[in-house]
C-alpha cells in the first residue's frame, strides 16, 4: 500500500481530471436554465463520494438537492462535518472572459474556470483528501460527514429550512465543522479565519408624482425622488467613514490589542492592493488599518441605483420613482433587527414632504467570532503548519457566509474556516482561477487537518 505522500504524488493527474469534470458542469443556481445542471452536479458528487465507500445520497428539497455523505464508522473518534457548495455564480459579463467560462483552461500555473476556487475547487480538496487517506491507510483517522449544497450563491434556502428539523440536525451532528470557502493570507502563508462579518441588505424606494414629469414644466415646484434619494443616502455615511445612524455602534465589540496585533501579521501592502483594483487612495475610519476596516469594522455600501431615463442620449424628466439597493456589513454582537429599526427611524426623519417611502428588508445575518482556544482549532493549526512549514495566521474576514453561521449555531459544534485559495483568485468575477499549486497543497493540507482532528481527545 502506497504512503499518503506517494498516493498524492501519483494521483495528481487523476485529481485534475476529476476536478475538470466538475468544473465543466455549469451549475449556476441563480439562472433557472441551469436547473438540470444543478441536478447533474449533485449526482456527480454523490457518485464520487459513493465510489470511495461513503454512504452518499441526495436529499431532495423544494429547491435544489443537498448532497449528504457519511464515512464508515471509526469508533472512539471525533466526527467532522465538511461543508461546501456546488453551485457557482453566473458568468456575466461573459465578454470579459478570456477563456470559455465552463471549460477549465491551464495558463501560467492557474486553472481558469467559473467555480475553480469558489467553491468546487476548495470543496474537492476535501473529497480528494479523504480519498487519499482511505487509499493510503485503509481507514480514516476520524468520522467524516459531508453536506454540500446547491444554492449558497442565492441564499441557502434549502439547507436553512433543513436545519429547522431536529431529525435533520441529528443527521448532521458533529464535533467540528470544516469549511473552505475563505482564502489564505499568502501563497506560502496558511490562515484560519476566526471571525466573519455579518450582513444586512435593503431596498429603499421613494415615490413622488404619479408619472414622470416634464422637468421644464414642473422643475423647481415639486420634489424629485431621485434627488431626495441621493440626499437621504448621503446622510448615512460621514466623510470620516463612520455610519451616522444613531446607536449603530452601540453593540460593536471593540478590537482588543491582542487581536490588532494578530491582524497586523497579515501580509498586506496597501499601495499594491490599491493598484490591483485601479485606485490611488483608500477610504474609511482613519484610526483603523485597512485590514481592520475590511474584517473587523462595520461598513455601508450602495450596491445599485435605479431612477429615471437610462437609454441613449438625454430625456428631460423628473422621475416618478427612485430606488437603491444597499447593504451594511456587521460585526459580531450587532443584530440585523435592531439595525433595521434604527434605519427606518433615520430615514423617516429625513423624508421630505411630497415623497412616499418604502424600506424593504431583503436579508440579514449576524457576524461571529470563534474562540481560538478550541482543541479543534489548535489541531487544524498543527495540520496546516505541517504542510506549509509555518504556523497559520488567525484572521477576521470581511465577507459573510450566513449559512455557515447558522449551521454552527444549530449544531452547537466548533468551526474551522481554513481556505486554500487567494484573494486575487477573482471569485465572482470574470476569469476566476485557482492555482494548481494551491489546489494540490489544499488536498495535502486537508489530509493533514483531518489527521490532526482525529487525535483530539486521545489520551
Amino acid at each position: 500500500m502506497a504512503s499518503l505522500q506517494e498516493y498524492l504524488r501519483e494521483n495528481r493527474q487523476a485529481f485534475l481530471e476529476k476536478w475538470f469534470e466538475a468544473l465543466r458542469i455549469p451549475s449556476v443556481s441563480a439562472e433557472s436554465e441551469h436547473k438540470p445542471d444543478i441536478r447533474r452536479m449533485a449526482d456527480w458528487l454523490a457518485g464520487t463520494l459513493g465510489g470511495i465507500g461513503f454512504d452518499a445520497r441526495l436529499i431532495e428539497t423544494e429547491t435544489n438537492p443537498l448532497v449528504f455523505a457519511r464515512s464508515p464508522e471509526v469508533p472512539g473518534k471525533p466526527t467532522v462535518l465538511i461543508y461546501g457548495h456546488y453551485d457557482v455564480q453566473p458568468v456575466d459579463p461573459v465578454g470579459q472572459w478570456r477563456t470559455p467560462p465552463f471549460e477549465p483552461t491551464i495558463a501560467d500555473g492557474k486553472v481558469f474556470c467559473r467555480g475553480a476556487d469558489d467553491d468546487k475547487g476548495q470543496s474537492l480538496t476535501h473529497v480528494f483528501a479523504v480519498m487519499s487517506l482511505l487509499a493510503a491507510g485503509g481507514r480514516l483517522p476520524l468520522n467524516v460527514k459531508f453536506i454540500l449544497e446547491g444554492e449558497e450563491e442565492i441564499g441557502s434556502t434549502a439547507l436553512s429550512a433543513f436545519l429547522e428539523k431536529a431529525e435533520n440536525r441529528d443527521l448532521l451532528r458533529a464535533d467540528v465543522i470544516l469549511v473552505s470557502d475563505t482564502d489564505k493570507p499568502g501563497a506560502d502563508q496558511p490562515g484560519i479565519t476566526y471571525g466573519l462579518r455579518g450582513v444586512v441588505g435593503y431596498e429603499l424606494t421613494l415615490t413622488g408624482p404619479n408619472r414622470d414629469l416634464h422637468s421644464g414644466l414642473y422643475g423647481g415646484s415639486v420634489r424629485n425622488p431621485a434627488q431626495a434619494l441621493c440626499a437621504m443616502l448621503s446622510d448615512v455615511l460621514g466623510s470620516d467613514g463612520k455610519i451616522q445612524i444613531p446607536g449603530f455602534y452601540d453593540d460593536v465589540l471593540p478590537l482588543s490589542e491582542t487581536e490588532r496585533a494578530e491582524l497586523a501579521k497579515r501580509p498586506f501592502d496597501e499601495a499594491e492592493a490599491l493598484e490591483a483594483i485601479g485606485l490611488d487612495a483608500s477610504f474609511g475610519e482613519s484610526e483603523y488599518t485597512v485590514v481592520e476596516r475590511r474584517g473587523a469594522r462595520p461598513s455601508f455600501d450602495i450596491n445599485g441605483l435605479t431612477s429615471g431615463y437610462q437609454g441613449e442620449g438625454g430625456k428631460t424628466i423628473i422621475p416618478a420613482q427612485a430606488s437603491a439597493k444597499f447593504t451594511f456589513r456587521l460585526v459580531p454582537n450587532q443584530e440585523p433587527e435592531k439595525i433595521t429599526r434604527a434605519l427606518e427611524e433615520f430615514f423617516r426623519a429625513r423624508l421630505p414632504e411630497g415623497i412616499r417611502m418604502n424600506l424593504e428588508f431583503q436579508h440579514g445575518a449576524g457576524g461571529m467570532v470563534i474562540p481560538l482556544e478550541s482543541p479543534y482549532i489548535q489541531a487544524a493549526a498543527r495540520g496546516l503548519a505541517s504542510v506549509y512549514g509555518k504556523a497559520p495566521l488567525f484572521l477576521r474576514d470581511g465577507g459573510s457566509i450566513p449559512i455557515v453561521t447558522k449551521v454552527k449555531d444549530r449544531l452547537g459544534a466548533d468551526l474551522i474556516l481554513a481556505g486554500f485559495g487567494l484573494e486575487e483568485d477573482g471569485i465572482h468575477s470574470p476569469n476566476e482561477f485557482f492555482t494548481l499549486r494551491d489546489f494540490f497543497l489544499g488536498i495535502e493540507a486537508s489530509a493533514a487537518i483531518l489527521t490532526e482532528l482525529g487525535t483530539v481527545g486521545d489520551k
